[in-house]
Order: structure tokens, then C-alpha cells, then sequence
């Protein structure tokens, strides 16, 4: 049975770090609300409780049941979670009068206990909280100290249950990757066996185990996540996977052919479907960006649906689904706190007899490139910029016209083109053009124009959770600038963003 870690969310902007780092310890782990808990939860090997926003004083702090965890299950409480400890078992945890955030060092390191292992004294640890920990309980022991703080962490004795009051997850903790090791490795005795090859071997198998002799509908984009899905899928069920790449015109510049050509070589039964035509008569007059991404998620269901009669007892409806497009839209405070809706996730209308299957559900973007690598798919197809289901739909604010559509996709080309000319596409993790919907005054020869403002962004991120923006030489930017107001009617100004997420997303929709 695969060894895994429960991470119980108590709203903290740090949780996905959290389990990236366990991923990275080749720990498979799974994030759940502190108030929706698995039913399964004595099936896992350890579990750790996030920081938080709230305050344990707070009369609507999270209150998590931890009956079938404390004390059965080792233990890791991070910051909120090691407050929470404390408080609700007997101890003290008061307003700090100095707030405790940045950089702090360990000034003291119970040199006994597995959970410092081979960190020293006057290791970096990185502090967020408001509150702070001022009387343990009497069973609870300090195993650790900064000047600052005197129990920055503890342990209860007769369990294997840890807390720190520091953020083990972010870089600034130079140890912070060697504490959970500590703790999942050399505390909780669990295997480090997640590995993309295992991955493979182990979803294969569950897919063969739960599809059999059904046949499965899946909508390829060319993007990487779609991909490795399908190659997955191939891999369980072979000719029973149907693959349906919908041109929906709103796709890059010449996308649809390039992409149909990729395919053939990889031995995928894959149909094209040009329906550029339905996707831009039901988007006709829509502005407003949530009902955009419904609009175009709508007619994908549509267009899927039609051409799932053509294949005969299809039961399946396959999605590339990644782990942030689940966080993304399902929070600890629910529906209402995401972000956005996404094009893959939230299931299907009740007209639409298939179920869902969703081989990459729980990995992050650069899993599911590690997964594609070890299946032997092309690295220039793994290297992909990841593009939105929604497509230019979104990067074209206001109403979608066919020529707004080719506006755009002929400054993207241009954009595109450059990076990978000039050498820097793999640099950027994700490279857009958007189109404004306002006119901008200009002058090409002696006359005074009026015509589009085009905002270029490229960023540098590891999932998309968290980016910033990437400095593009001026060169670059002055060269592509005039490529683009020399080459593409209509536009006239070009501007470039330096906005990171948070506070702004990657997408300007």
C-alpha cells in the first residue's frame, strides 16, 4: 500500500508549499479542509496541520476534530497548527507584543530529539503569526528556541506528536526541507517511493482496474497536461481511448494543424473537429469574463457530446485535471472564497451520460512534466507554455470578434516566435499577449491613428500557484514592439506588464 500524508488546511497562503516540499521528498500527499477530513484518514502514515490567518482567540477560528489523528497517527502541527496544540490541550497561547514575522535563528536545539536532526544551532527559520506560545501543557516538552521565542517547538511525550512555530515550507527556512524529512522519514517511518516511474506503474494499473473494456472520450488542447493524460490513458486501454482536439478559434496561430501533426506521430487515435463557427457565434456580445469561460466550457460539453454519438457506448469522459486547478476551487471557507472556475473541474450537466476519469488529478504542472518525461514524450512538447482552456477568449478583454481573434493571434505568433529566437522561451514559464479593449492614440506617417493596445507578459513560476515577472531584455521588448506595430493592423501602442501573483493572477481574466 502507497505510504501518504494528510495536510489539513486551515486557510493558509503557505499550504500548497507545504505539500510541494513533502512531493519533493518523493512523499505522495494530499491537502484536505480542516472540516471535510477523509473518511479513510487512519489509512495515512502522518498528518500535518497548516498555519492560518485566524487567531486561536478568534470566535470563528477553525476547530478541527483530531480524535482519530492525535495520538494514532504522527503528528506535525506548523505555526497556527502548533497554537491550536496548545491551546485546546491546557496550555497558553497569548498576543505576541512584538509581531513575529521574517527571518529569525534557532538559539536553542534539544539535541536528542529526531526532529532536529543534523540542524544546528543558529539555523534560519522564517516566522508569520501574530500570536505566540507562552505556556506549555505538562506533558508537552520544548525542543526548541529562538531568542524571540521560547517554544518555538515542542513535542508531547508519549506520542509522536511535533509542532513549531515556524514555516518549514518556505525558502527562508534553510533547514525546513530536512525538518519534514525528519519527521516523515526518521519519525513517521515512511518510505520515499513516490516517483514519476511509480506513478506511471501505479495509475496504469488502477485505470486498467477501473476502465476495463470501456471506451473513454478525451479532449485533447496540445497542451502538456492533455498530453500526458492521454498518453496514460493509451498506455491502460490502447484503441479504446478516443481523442477529440476541438478547434474552438480561439487557439494560437496556426495551433490546430501543428498540433493534428504532433499527434500522428504518437500513435494516439485522435479526430480533429473544426468548430470555430459555434464557439464564436455563442460567445457573440458576451463581455464579462466569468460568463465567457461558462460560455466556452458549455459549448466544449456540446461539442463533445456530439461527437461521443459518433463513437458507440463511449462511457467515459477523460480530463488533463491538475492538483491547482482542484485547490484553486475548493477552499477551506468553500465555493465562495476561489479564485476562479475552472474549464475541468465542478463535473458535468445531467444530459451528458458520462463519467469522469482524471488520471493527473492529483499532480502539480512540473509533476506532470516529470511523469511525461519518464513516458518518453518529446521534451519541445513537454516544454510547452501551459495555454487556458478558455484560450484567447480570455486574453481578449470585452466581446470576442473573429478579428479581434486575429489580432491577437498574429501578435502572439510574433511574441512566441521571438522568445524561442531569441533563446529565451525556456526561461518563462508562461508567455502572453492581451488585447485591450480601449483605442489608443498614435501616429504612423503623417496620420493620426486610433487602434488597439496590446499587453505583453511573461512569467517565471514553478506551478502557477505563485509568479513573478520575467525581466525581458529591452532589446527584446524593442524589437518585438516594432515587429508587432509594423506587422499587425489594428494595433498601434504595446505594452509590457510587471505585475506578480499574488497580488495580480497570471491571466488577466
Amino acid at each position: 500500500m502507497q505510504h501518504k500524508v494528510l495536510i489539513l488546511d486551515f486557510g493558509s497562503q503557505y499550504t500548497q508549499l507545504i505539500a510541494r516540499r513533502v512531493r519533493e521528498l518523493n512523499i505522495f500527499c494530499e491537502i484536505f479542509p480542516y472540516n471535510h477530513q477523509p473518511e479513510d484518514i487512519d489509512e495515512f502514515n502522518a498528518v500535518i496541520l497548516s498555519g492560518s490567518p485566524f487567531s486561536v482567540h478568534q470566535p470563528d477560528t477553525p476547530n478541527p476534530d483530531l480524535s482519530k489523528i492525535k495520538g494514532l497517527i504522527p503528528l506535525l502541527g506548523v505555526c497556527y497548527g502548533a497554537q491550536y496544540l496548545v491551546h485546546n490541550y491546557g496550555g497558553n497561547v497569548e498576543r505576541s507584543n512584538v509581531r513575529e514575522y521574517g527571518r529569525a535563528n534557532l538559539s536553542f536545539v534539544s539535541e536528542k530529539e529526531l526532529l532536529f536532526d543534523k540542524i544546528d544551532i543558529g539555523s534560519q527559520v522564517w516566522m508569520s503569526h501574530g500570536d505566540t506560545i507562552t505556556d506549555l501543557p505538562s506533558n508537552f516538552t520544548k525542543i526548541a528556541s529562538t531568542h524571540d521565542v521560547e517554544n518555538v517547538a515542542y513535542k508531547i511525550e508519549g506520542e509522536k506528536t511535533y509542532a513549531i512555530q515556524f514555516h518549514p515550507e518556505v525558502y527562508h527556512t534553510t533547514d525546513g526541507l530536512k525538518l519534514l524529512e525528519n519527521f516523515l522519514v526518521k519519525i513517521a517511518k515512511i518510505d520515499q517511493d513516490w516517483t514519476p516511474d511509480s506513478f506511471v506503474e501505479t495509475t496504469v494499473a488502477e485505470l486498467k482496474q477501473k476502465l476495463k473494456n470501456d471506451k473513454v472520450v478525451l479532449g485533447l488542447s496540445g497542451g502538456v497536461d492533455s498530453t500526458v493524460a492521454a498518453v496514460l490513458l493509451d498506455k491502460a486501454i490502447g484503441k479504446n481511448l478516443y481523442c477529440i482536439f476541438v478547434n474552438n478559434g480561439l487557439l494560437r496561430k496556426n495551433e490546430f494543424q501543428n498540433v493534428l501533426h504532433q499527434y500522428k506521430h504518437m500513435g494516439l487515435n485522435v479526430k480533429g473537429v473544426n468548430s470555430t463557427d459555434r464557439f464564436l457565434k455563442k460567445l457573440k456580445g458576451i463581455s464579462e469574463p466569468e460568463k465567457k469561460r461558462k460560455a466556452i466550457g458549455n459549448e466544449f460539453i456540446s461539442v463533445f457530446d456530439d461527437e461521443a454519438h459518433f463513437i458507440e457506448d463511449v462511457t467515459w469522459l477523460a480530463q488533463g485535471t491538475i492538483y491547482p486547478d482542484v485547490i484553486e476551487s475548493v477552499s477551506v471557507k468553500g465555493p465562495s472564497a476561489t479564485i476562479k472556475s475552472h474549464h475541468n473541474v465542478g463535473g458535468l450537466p445531467d444530459f451528458m451520460k458520462l463519467k469522469i476519469v482524471e488520471p493527473l488529478r492529483m499532480l502539480f504542472k512540473d509533476e506532470v512534466r516529470r511523469v511525461g518525461r519518464s513516458m518518453g514524450i518529446d521534451d519541445e512538447l513537454l516544454g510547452r507554455h501551459p495555454f487556458p482552456g478558455p484560450g484567447l477568449a480570455i486574453r481578449i478583454l470585452g466581446d470576442i470578434t473573429a478579428e479581434k481573434v486575429r489580432i491577437l493571434q498574429e501578435v502572439d505568433h510574433i511574441f512566441i516566435d521571438g522568445l524561442k529566437k531569441w533563446d529565451l522561451y525556456n526561461d518563462v514559464w508562461q508567455a502572453l499577449a492581451i488585447l485591450l479593449p480601449v483605442d489608443s492614440v498614435g501616429v504612423m506617417g503623417d496620420e493620426r491613428t486610433y487602434e488597439k493596445v496590446i499587453v505583453l507578459r511573461a512569467v517565471s513560476s514553478t506551478d502557477g500557484m505563485t509568479a513573478d515577472w520575467v525581466d525581458l531584455p529591452y532589446k527584446f521588448l524593442q524589437e518585438t514592439s516594432n515587429k508587432i506595430i509594423n506587422g499587425v493592423k489594428g494595433v498601434n501602442r504595446v505594452v509590457y506588464d510587471i505585475s506578480s501573483k499574488p497580488p495580480a493572477t497570471i491571466e488577466w481574466e
